[in-house]
């Protein structure tokens, strides 16, 4: 299994949103970097991913999974991009602020600290342990 994080700005698309699609999830769509629409390509049913407030919050706020593999984004005719379905699984019990994670010298590498910008990133299994810990939730 991979680890993910998917950025939203909350006035757009917002956790409550997200739980409010159910087990059918929601297209991850609007994704218009090479980069990200490539994460989004290597991902696998079932990966999981840190569900990020952007903007003002700028948390992670909940796990999501993936339950769609990478399709043609709905929402543009270019066939260039695609997207992936998500579906919220948990809420994490505390929010974990980009502040927390950039205070804590194990998570220095992380992507999210290095490119915060990126709204689809890789996740390692180390890091998504240790921020799972530093929400009170279980990562599994």
């Amino acid at each position: 299994m991979a680890y993910w994080l998917f950025k939203s700005e909350p006035s757009t698309w917002s956790w409550d949103d997200q739980v409010a699609r159910g087990s059918a999830g929601e297209e991850w769509d609007g994704v218009r970097n090479y980069q990200a629409r490539n994460f989004m390509r290597e991902m696998k049913l079932g990966d999981k991913g840190f569900f990020y407030h952007s903007q003002t919050e700028k948390a992670v706020v909940g796990i999501v999974e993936v339950a769609a593999l990478a399709h043609p984004d709905s929402k543009t005719d270019d066939p260039r991009w695609e997207c992936v379905d998500i579906r919220a699984v948990r809420p994490f019990a505390k929010p974990v602020t980009l502040e927390t994670i950039k205070a804590d010298e194990g998570l220095a590498e992380m992507v999210l600290v290095r490119n915060s910008r990126l709204s689809v990133q890789p996740v390692t299994e180390a890091e998504w342990r240790a921020v799972c810990a530093l929400g009170n939730t279980d990562p599994d």
